[in-house]
């Protein structure tokens, strides 16, 4: 019997007709999840992911990466990816994953979101979010439509291929030089192996040249040693392998900055150039993170993988974040805000408000203290006492849904409008003024809501009239951007220098024209609305220091070098209120010294 190694390959196959031999018809297993007129090469990718625990960084890592690639000259963008089956993250509980943003075109999303908007000071659109439900929805709707011509539909190659297609798609839009794309969670659950594998075959469709990856890991601190631990590192390193990606580049998340040798120890294990294992300590502000990753020429090792040339040269590129460095350096006068909601447990509920606090602080010259308040301690029946107003410079009601936590807002609502204590409430925190005003200074004492009271007599805040018959939660409410019309001569129109505004909006519920006219006369002004004048959305207390309430969420908008106005003004009325309280106790200090 003839060697197998004695036949030529080709000379074996010329004369065989294999599908004739086959009972199938012949199929191919390429299918192709291109954008009409897409370019290969002409959008550079790069994929971060995360290993050994979640809320490790990723988010802030691939927005100050975003933040150091643009300043350098590229055009770039950015896309969250999370492997929940929610088509979006709009009836996800924010204790589940943190805040909801909203995006200018009204697209509910991961927080993350924010925090690329914040840091590329742009504005993201749906084609920047991915979930595997808006992914399944696409397959099920095309395969139904019989778009995939009699294929049985599979994880690969269509679940991974419209993956791609979607990306593909952000990228064309632009076009974009780079593409940042963060995969949520980490190596290993089994919700993003699609995901993941997706991003191996962009490797293969797109080249090596085009494809590049981020591998953001936890380095922890062990106190008993005194040292940090790489082989936490090491294993997720070697999950992502056997997923078939080898990280071009090793983020290390650790309290510390890493020792030499503990980069040396990475790189050797994790088959990678140390200079590659790039170090990312715990900081004061999330606002440094593009300064210590430039420090370490990030963007040089990602330009040099890429193979593309630096549009800028090093020292001609723009200062990071420079406003915040010098913030940071000098020391500023303290004030306490108090944030009133019922998702406090949980900061990240609240991470759009902390980083519009944080922006009007620099502009402002203050450091903010948050006190953090669970209303769903208090009511009507068991209000908050004197001693938890101490100190306190400013309220912030935020927004929410449902009962829960509500009436535990409204006293500390009345204590700001009685006392003269700057406020500021956000969307249900406008719509919980109105009634705190209605019940105890305009005589009606039964006002209410009317989603936790559908039967009220005295709705003053009831349900938007285009939201009367829709049946179903996600993406059914006023959602994204809208105009805002300022009145002139009002505290607003003093803090936007203008007639209009453009505000992100999410909300069901509004303001009851009925009670218009008695709400005005008692005191309280409507300083913000429609164009067309109907729909309510910004109050203020003309008399009061600050007292302003909007119905939108202005903490969206927000951004490092261009604070949100109400914010900056509320911040500002707050530092007031502390310096005026400061001089009162000086001034009886002195009396008593006499």
């Amino acid at each position: 019997m003839a060697d197998a190694a004695d036949y030529n390959d080709d000379l074996f196959f010329d004369d065989v007709d294999l599908d004739a031999h086959s009972s199938r018809t012949v199929d191919t297993e390429a299918i192709e999840f291109f954008p009409t007129d897409y370019r290969i090469g002409r959008t550079k990718y790069i994929f971060v992911t995360g290993g050994v625990m979640s809320g490790v960084g990723k988010g802030v890592f691939s927005a100050s990466l975003g933040h150091l690639l643009k300043h350098y000259g590229f055009t770039v963008s950015q896309v969250k990816i999370d492997g929940y089956l929610n088509q979006d993250a709009g009836t996800i509980n924010p204790y589940r994953h943190g805040e909801v943003f909203v995006l200018e075109d009204g697209t509910e999303c991961d927080m993350d979101l924010g925090t690329y908007e914040r840091f590329l000071d742009d504005d993201l659109n749906k084609n920047n979010y991915i979930t595997s439900g808006k992914v399944y929805r696409i397959i099920l709707d095309k395969e139904r439509r019989g778009e995939y011509l009699g294929r049985d539909v599979q994880v690969v190659p269509h679940v991974t291929g419209e993956i791609k297609n979607l990306m593909r798609t952000k990228a064309h839009e632009g076009p974009y030089d780079i593409l940042v794309v963060e995969i949520g969670g980490t190596v290993g659950d089994i919700e993003n192996i699609h995901f993941i594998e997706a991003a191996r075959e962009m490797l293969y469709d797109e080249g090596r040249d085009n494809v590049l990856s981020v591998h953001v890991t936890q380095v922890p601190y062990n106190e008993a040693a005194g040292e940090l631990k790489t082989k936490p590192t090491q294993h997720s390193v070697k999950a992502l392998l056997q997923l078939g990606i080898q990280p071009d580049i090793v983020v290390c998340r650790s309290a510390i900055p890493l020792s030499t040798s503990v980069r040396q120890k990475i790189s050797l294990y994790c088959n990678i150039a140390e200079d590659r294992v790039i170090s990312s300590p715990d900081t004061d502000s999330i606002y440094r993170v593009p300064t210590l990753l430039d420090r370490q020429k990030t963007v040089q090792i990602v330009a040099d993988k890429l193979n593309v040339n630096l549009p800028q040269r090093p020292d001609q590129k723009p200062k990071v974040f420079d406003i915040y460095l010098k913030y940071l350096s000098k020391s500023h006068p303290e004030i306490r805000i108090a944030i009133t909601g019922k998702y406090t447990a949980l900061h990240d509920s609240y991470v759009s408000i902390l980083n519009a606090l944080d922006h009007s602080k620099v502009s402002v010259g203050a450091e903010i203290d948050i006190e953090w308040i669970d209303t769903t301690e208090f009511s009507g029946d068991r209000p908050p006492d004197a001693g938890v107003f101490e100190g306190i410079s400013g309220i912030i009601v935020p927004g929410g849904f449902g009962e829960r936590g509500a009436e535990g807002k409204i006293p500390f609502i009345q204590y700001a409008r009685e006392n003269g204590l700057p406020f500021l409430g956000l969307c249900y925190g406008f719509q919980l003024a109105v009634i705190e005003f209605a019940r105890n200074q305009c005589g009606l004492r039964d006002a209410a809501h009317a989603e936790f009271d559908a039967e009220t007599e005295t709705p003053v805040i009831y349900l938007l009239p285009d939201q009367r018959k829709l049946a179903g939660m996600g993406g059914t409410m006023r959602l994204g951007g809208h105009e805002v019309k300022v009145r002139t001569g009002t505290m607003a129109h003093g803090c936007y220098g203008s007639e209009l505004a453009m505000e992100r909006f999410r909300h069901r519920y509004e303001f009851n024209n009925q009670y218009r006219e008695l709400i005005e006369h008692k005191g309280m002004v409507f300083s913000g609305m429609t164009p067309d004048e109907e729909i309510m959305q910004i109050l203020e207390i003309p008399t009061h220091p600050f007292f302003v309430g909007t119905q939108f969420h202005p903490e969206l908008t927000s951004r490092p070098y261009r604070p949100q106005p109400l914010f900056r003004g509320f911040v500002q009325a707050a530092l007031n209120n502390a310096n005026s309280v400061e001089d009162q106790r000086l001034a009886v200090q002195a009396g008593q010294a006499e």
